[in-house]
């Protein structure tokens, strides 16, 4: 046998295993479990030591167990979303192309969310409810339609996180500002925790200057007063912020509130009102104040 003819059929062996590991993918891509589970049984075959088996044979047994049946509770749930995060979506970024690995999950986060719809909210094991399976898979819709049923969500730091995030994906920044400000007031981590999560460019450069610019402790729970320092450095948003629900035993929210009025009285040219406004302005936040009075000084050169 000549050398041309063995580095031909070495060619073809190591082409071999690519065209199988290739048959595999293309049916697991097709979500056809039986000829996927043909395509694994022909590698494994020929291949046993294949690295890519394992992680491959986690993704057909996902295919084949294609239940529908509602969730019994919480804990049945919780252990289906365990499996899902700790070895398919494992095995998924180690045999799919990186631009696939979400399209390809994204039936199997939507099937837990369809059968955990029954499951009701429980404060103190928010992860196991439908809502953030419906936003692991893009469902921004149906996340809202499931948080709408959450009695009282808007004073609830999880639901409220879950439905801002929903607002700014299906509609934008613009539409999710008072969401934004409410959630910063009310659950002020959980609010930094969001804004790191959405990847806004503009979202994300607002809060690099509020880091280096506002007066306060340097602890994450400055993020309460983003929207009222928001506000001095961007005044065109009251109105956006005018439609969040006050919340009246948090500072932050009522400092927020008071400066969208004081904004409109200086519009309206209302000079006696404003002593009393900036007063108690001065008393929620005197530091944020002088930054707002320092934009002031600079308008009235």
């Amino acid at each position: 046998m000549t050398m041309q003819s063995v580095q031909q059929l070495d060619i073809f062996a190591d082409s071999r295993d690519v065209m199988l590991r290739n048959d595999v993918l293309e049916q697991l891509q097709r979500r056809d479990a039986t000829a996927a589970q043909t395509a694994l049984e022909r590698l494994a075959s020929d291949y046993p030591d294949d690295d890519t088996l394992p992680a491959m044979t986690v993704l057909v047994r996902e295919l084949e167990r294609d239940s529908t049946a509602p969730f019994a509770d919480h804990a049945a749930l919780a252990s289906a979303r365990r499996h899902l995060d700790d070895e398919v979506v494992p095995a998924a970024r180690r045999v799919l192309l990186a631009q696939d690995v979400q399209a390809w999950l994204t039936p199997c986060w939507r099937s837990l969310a369809q059968r955990a719809a029954a499951l009701a909210f429980r404060g103190n094991d928010a992860g196991s409810h439908a809502v953030p399976l419906w936003l692991l898979a893009g469902e921004w819709k149906a996340a809202s339609d499931a948080i709408e049923r959450i009695e009282s969500w808007w004073r609830i730091p999880v639901p409220l996180a879950w439905m801002t995030e929903a607002r700014y994906r299906t509609e934008g920044l613009d539409a999710a500002w008072p969401l934004l400000a409410e959630l910063a007031w009310l659950a002020p981590a959980r609010f930094a925790a969001l804004v790191s999560a959405l990847g806004d460019a503009s979202l994300d450069a607002l809060r690099r200057r509020f880091d280096a610019g506002f007066p306060g402790t340097g602890e994450v729970d400055d993020c309460a007063w983003f929207p009222a320092w928001l506000l001095v450095v961007k005044p065109a948003l009251a109105g956006r912020f005018g439609e969040a629900r006050v919340q009246r035993d948090r500072a932050a929210s009522r400092a927020t509130a008071l400066l969208g009025e004081i904004l409109r009285r200086e519009h309206e040219g209302d000079q006696h009102e404003l002593v009393s406004l900036r007063q108690a302005f001065c008393r929620l936040h005197a530091g944020l104040f002088e930054a707002y009075m320092a934009t002031r000084k600079v308008q009235l050169r």
